[in-house]
């Protein structure tokens, strides 16, 4: 099914975690490792710095409790951006998908909280499959009969995943930032972009490789996911090449946001010149599902009608999936 794309937005808090934030916390890392290793500067967190620094997150069940905006708070404020850039009101909305690597509740569904705080009633539910959740829902929409869907549908994708952070583990704590990325698609009505080429996979049996438990602390076997990011988001690259070529357009690449250091590996070996490059993990961390969409979202208004951008995204799961959003083609307008 061909979707289109009406309008990307995004959102992260205001508190910042800076490199010289974390090394004063004393737990054996400052700006020159961490910039070294992973290359970011700063995340944002939906945790006061105070409680950060004076707590180190011992308790993951107070962070909730403590966060200045919760998790489908920000979802909301991403889709309203979303919702604005695409020309429309939150009551033209017809379905509401959600998802989150961790979500302030089991029960009710995230989708449900975004969509109330965007004053709608509408059918939702939850897509998760942890950072690649936004690319599940893309999927999941691309392979949906479009007679049986509403004219538009919000995609959200929102994480407070500093919550689930153990500040005296550098390993993990240089790495995460929280944000909120949404999308508006539509199955028939013509948009600026048209998404083409979605796909998703993944393999259950590497399911270990990454975990967040149920008030417990992220933890992940971090070598032998940084190669399945590089082996994978080179593959989904290379596969929306050869499906949709076209030398007469812009190849742009927007990959899961989990390492500077991974996505300049990967943007060398597949030949992307770096201005076609959109990231912002330096300054923002990386935001699990909602990471490669922001990234997307904060360069919205750059693209033109000759812009391809391959968007690509890894997991737990282990999960991985891509697509492509075609500016200005046959059918979306320009």
């Amino acid at each position: 099914m061909t979707s289109y794309v009406h309008g990307f937005g995004h959102y992260h808090p205001e508190n910042e975690i800076s490199n010289d934030f974390l090394e004063g916390l004393d737990i054996g890392t400052n700006d020159e490792w961490i910039i070294e290793r992973v290359g970011i500067r700063s995340r944002r967190t939906v945790l006061p710095l105070d409680y950060i620094r004076e707590t180190h997150n011992r308790d993951v069940r107070e962070s909730f409790e403590v966060a200045d905006i919760s998790n489908h708070g920000m979802g909301a404020a991403a889709a309203r951006m979303a919702i604005e850039r695409a020309g429309l009101l939150p009551e033209q909305i017809g379905m509401v998908f959600s998802g989150s690597s961790c979500p302030d509740h089991v029960t009710p569904a995230e989708a449900a909280l975004v969509a109330r705080e965007l004053g709608i009633e509408v059918p939702v539910f939850d897509v998760n499959s942890a950072c690649t959740s936004f690319m599940a829902q893309i999927y999941l929409v691309a392979s949906m009969r479009p007679e049986t869907l509403p004219d538009y549908i919000l995609l959200v994708a929102s994480e407070s995943l500093t919550k689930t952070v153990d500040y005296t583990d550098r390993a993990s704590a240089v790495l995460f930032g929280d944000g909120a990325a949404a999308a508006v698609v539509s199955p028939r009505i013509p948009g600026r972009a048209v998404l083409l080429g979605a796909a998703m996979d993944s393999n259950p049996g590497q399911a270990e490789k990454v975990v967040i438990p149920r008030a417990g602390y992220f933890a992940q076997d971090g070598r032998a996911v940084q190669m399945f990011a590089i082996k994978k988001t080179r593959a989904g690259v290379d596969r929306l090449r050869a499906e949709f070529p076209d030398e007469g357009r812009s190849f742009h690449f927007a990959g899961h946001q989990a390492n500077m250091r991974v996505l300049e590996q990967v943007i060398h070996r597949c030949g992307i010149p770096e201005e076609l490059h959109h990231h912002n993990v330096e300054l923002r961390g990386n935001t699990g599902s909602a990471s490669c969409p922001s990234a997307v979202s904060m360069s919205w208004e750059k693209f033109g009608p000759r812009d391809d951008v391959a968007m690509v995204a890894v997991g737990g799961g282990l999960s991985w999936g891509h697509a492509l959003l075609r500016f200005g083609s046959t059918g979306a307008a320009s």
